[in-house]
């Protein structure tokens, strides 16, 4: 058989091999998100709590100026919140490719709950992601071609970064920021840390806030940094939010980023635009 013959097998089965991987049923991890967004909401507890003034008293000035002019006092307290960002570049790691995902996220208000699934294409083929918390406990997976498991990470540097992750998103769903879950501590007109305690681990961030309240940065230290290889790098983390609309009366944010700040340069790996919020009540 000559080399062009072998050449044309090749990539014959190549196309066969997408095209079956392609008519096969759900993915493992998709047909599990698919469940866990059932069961959320489901057991999502609804309240009929509102956001007031009085309340606010005692918080930093600019925590405050949030809920006032984003148009949140008197406003039902959310009890849950789904995000959907479609298309947003991300970085498989320093000095790797970057990729196009799809990323869906449901969040708790009530206790530190969040997943988050990722679906995507790697080299042709389809890849999933998904990112667990639960009961304290954190995990990141993902499958190539919907069967192949490439990682698996748990672990207590897991746990921590979910819990942290969590708290960072304090302001993605206002209720968790006023919530028995933190403890807050004023800097100045524009910043305030905030630290969460749960599952026997603490875990703190300075948000920054535009003098008009709008939260715009979550810095901390308190997450490492997990490549696909499993190695782990103590590295600042900071999560970008922007770009607010006015969306049934509340300012809400339509784009976040997050990067890492690895003492060679920066890595934004993740930067999702035009962001479809849904609230949970």
């Amino acid at each position: 058989m000559g080399r062009r013959s072998k050449v044309v097998l090749g990539i014959i089965a190549v196309v066969l091999v997408i095209l079956l991987v392609l008519l096969l049923p759900p993915s493992v991890l998709q047909k599990r998100f698919a469940g866990i967004e059932q069961e959320f909401i489901q057991n999502l507890e609804s309240t009929e709590d509102v956001f007031t003034l009085a309340e606010l008293e005692g918080y930093p000035l600019p925590v405050q100026r949030f809920f006032i002019e984003g148009g949140f006092i008197g406003k039902q307290k959310m009890s849950g919140l789904k995000a959907v960002f479609s298309d947003v570049p991300f970085s498989l790691g320093v000095d790797k490719p970057t990729i196009s995902i799809d990323y869906t996220q449901i969040n708790d208000a009530s206790e530190p709950l969040r997943f988050a699934y990722i679906d995507s294409h790697i080299y042709g083929l389809p890849f999933q992601g998904l990112d667990s918390f639960a009961d304290g406990r954190g995990s990141m997976e993902g499958y190539l071609a919907k069967r192949i498991r490439l990682f698996n990470q748990r672990g207590r540097h897991m746990d921590k970064a979910c819990l942290v992750t969590y708290l960072a998103e304090a302001f993605f769903l206002p209720t968790v920021a006023l919530s028995g879950m933190v403890s807050w501590e004023a800097m100045d007109d524009t910043h305030a840390k905030a630290t969460m305690k749960a599952y026997g681990m603490e875990v703190s961030g300075v948000f920054t806030f535009s003098e008009k309240g709008e939260m715009l940065v979550f810095s901390t230290e308190d997450r490492m940094a997990a490549s696909m290889d499993g190695s782990l790098e103590q590295v600042p983390w900071s999560a970008e939010c922007g770009e607010y609309v006015i969306q049934d009366g509340l300012r809400v944010l339509t784009r976040l980023r997050a990067t890492w700040h690895y003492p060679q340069g920066d890595l934004l790996y993740f930067d999702g635009k035009d962001v479809q919020v849904t609230y949970y009540y």
